[in-house]
């Protein structure tokens, strides 16, 4: 489980991760906005 940020509204997400986060996206819950998971990866949740 790891914790990610939101480049636009910068609310904290959790993220289950099965393997490598290169390359993987996710959509904000809070804003929609679609982002890089690892460039805004916090650290372990």
């Amino acid at each position: 489980m790891l914790l990610l940020r939101c480049p636009k509204c910068h609310n904290k997400m959790k993220y289950q991760s099965s393997g490598s986060i290169a390359g993987k996206r996710k959509r904000c819950v809070y804003c929609g906005h679609s982002f890089l998971v690892s460039k805004w990866f916090l650290g372990p949740a």
